[in-house]
């Protein structure tokens, strides 16, 4: 068994009777419900690449298992097979015993940040990505050289340069969003008041990579919501919800981050906070989980998950109010994990997309398969990610669509980078969903990206 880069070799000392510290183990009942029937088998992702037993969610809970016992350590295979996860969740799904693996995957993940000791290459890009992106003023920074190195990028020399970098690193650069400075350092309003009669007043979560990267899509989504009714209110002071680092394990931090966002949004009167990240989304949806053993903001946490609302979500509870124009064309939807899998929201996006009249939506093949996205995991696994967007790709082109739509700026991007790989000429789009819903109600062409 090859051990990647990051995992130690060596175990640690171990705390007491089992393998895990005594923070927030894994529960031995969420463990002892897994029955190891293998419904999971066909939707896990890695598993489907190597059909390594280890690398299926029923294998994890199993190494699990032997650490909760005492048998093994954390570090090495444990490590290595913990990594390999994309917590995309779709073994939940397709559990009939209800494990709850995200659960579990929750609680581990923080156990190896704070018990393993990883590879220097490893921690010092793993630092890397958490010193930037989780930083919207870092992003804008970023924003100016990165945008220049996109114009350079297309001199044949610097080119080729580009294409000798490293795995990780050249996982990266493939991966940068087109940058506009303009739209990197634009502003939302902090107050758009409903068309028409009010139905509801939302608070819109920006965002850090979003609202840097794709501030159209909530330039957008400021526009429906308003369109059908909505008051939107952009909170001044709010930041990264945590997602990114609470989906790696980073859990000091982006615990931080919760209390930050809730402290911000309960001050709020409003009816809902909305998303329109799916990662940002089912973390915010769990804090009250994340929080409940905190006497100070248990009940807080709790309080603000509970108004927490994909944007699908409030758009399929209002009937559409605001007029549609057709859109004339084939719509392939793309699930993103955790809108799907975490958040089981499916049919709202797909009756939002249904508002538009004449337009033809189609499902993807092998939809519960994870396009390889998964936070930071096609930076930290590029190769494994890039074979699940190569295939993620070749069931995007088997239903020949107009467009593609997902919710999710990194699904667009990992995508986007493998099915438009070689054909620059006439890229398929990719939107958001509320991108093509607010291009129909405009009246405007469907924009390209």
């Amino acid at each position: 068994m090859t051990t990647p880069a990051g995992s130690a070799e060596t175990n640690l000392p171990r705390t007491g009777p089992s393998g895990f510290d005594d923070r927030r183990p894994p529960e031995r009942e969420l463990l002892d419900d897994c029955v190891h029937c293998g419904f999971c088998l066909p939707t896990c992702p890695t598993y489907q690449l190597w059909g390594e037993e280890m690398d299926s969610p029923r294998g994890r809970i199993y190494l699990m298992d032997l650490v909760e016992k005492g048998e093994i350590g954390l570090s090495g295979p444990v490590t290595e097979h913990i990594d390999r996860c994309l917590g995309c969740m779709a073994c939940v799904t397709a559990c009939p015993s209800g494990v709850q693996y995200d659960r579990l995957l929750e609680s581990v993940r923080p156990q190896i940040e704070r018990n393993v000791e990883r590879e220097t290459s490893d921690r010092l890009f793993r630092n890397a990505i958490f010193a930037l992106f989780p930083y919207k003023r870092r992003l804008r920074a970023a924003a100016l050289p990165g945008a220049l190195y996109q114009k350079m990028r297309k001199v044949p020399a610097i080119a080729k340069l580009a294409e000798k970098l490293p795995g990780r690193f050249a996982a990266m650069e493939s991966l940068l969003p087109p940058v506009s400075v303009r739209e990197a350092f634009a502003k939302l309003p902090a107050y758009t008041p409903a068309v028409g009669e009010r139905r509801a007043r939302v608070a819109l979560l920006s965002g850090c990579v979003q609202d840097v990267f794709f501030h159209r899509v909530n330039e957008a989504t400021v526009r429906v919501l308003a369109a059908e009714g909505c008051d939107v209110l952009v909170p001044a002071g709010q930041g990264c919800c945590g997602a990114l680092e609470l989906h790696a394990g980073r859990e000091d931090s982006a615990l931080a981050r919760a209390r930050r966002e809730i402290a911000i949004y309960e001050r709020l009167d409003v009816d809902h906070v909305v998303t329109n990240v799916a990662g940002c989304g089912s973390s915010m949806k769990e804090y009250g989980h994340l929080l409940s053993d905190d006497p100070e903001w248990a009940e807080r946490a709790a309080a603000f998950s509970a108004r927490v609302r994909d944007v699908h979500e409030v758009l399929a509870d209002l009937e559409p109010r605001a007029p549609r124009h057709p859109f004339r064309g084939r719509v392939a939807y793309h699930d993103a994990c955790h809108l799907g899998h975490a958040q089981k929201v499916r049919a709202q996006p797909r009756a939002v997309l249904r508002s538009i009249p004449e337009l033809q939506l189609v499902d993807l093949p092998e939809a519960e398969l994870c396009c390889g996205s998964a936070g930071i995991y096609n930076m930290v696994m590029p190769e494994a990610a890039g074979d699940l967007g190569a295939r993620k790709a070749a069931n995007v082109r088997s239903v020949e669509p107009d467009v593609i739509v997902t919710a999710n700026p990194g699904c667009l991007l990992q995508i986007g980078k493998h099915l438009n790989a070689g054909d620059s000429t006439d890229p398929i789009p990719l939107l958001h969903p509320v991108q093509l819903l607010d291009a129909s109600i405009r009246g405007i062409p469907v924009p390209r990206s």
